[in-house]
């Protein structure tokens, strides 16, 4: 199930700048994170759709990428965006 328009404006809105930023890497993340838990709940009923599991893939590791470019820019922004995301433990 794809995200909603209005959970996807929740989600600009509580960790972008303004309403209107969408371009900011911590949106970003907080985007995929939610495309993640959707596909990860899908999968769970549906275990033998491996198209969504490639997507689910790939969006792991455009995850980390991005994780790892915030990390190596700014170590501060990056621990707390893993903290409010709740991505490790």
């Amino acid at each position: 199930m794809p995200i909603t328009h209005e959970s996807k404006l929740d989600v600009i809105k509580k960790f972008g700048k303004n309403e209107k930023d969408t371009g900011s890497i911590e949106v970003q993340v907080a985007l995929i994170t939610e495309r993640i838990n959707n596909l990860t709940n899908h999968l769970q009923n549906n275990k033998h759709d491996h198209s969504s599991r490639r997507g689910l893939l790939k969006l792991v590791g455009q995850r980390r990428k991005l994780l790892e470019y915030l990390k190596n820019k700014d170590i501060t922004r990056y621990r707390d965006l893993i903290k409010e995301l709740n991505l490790r433990k």
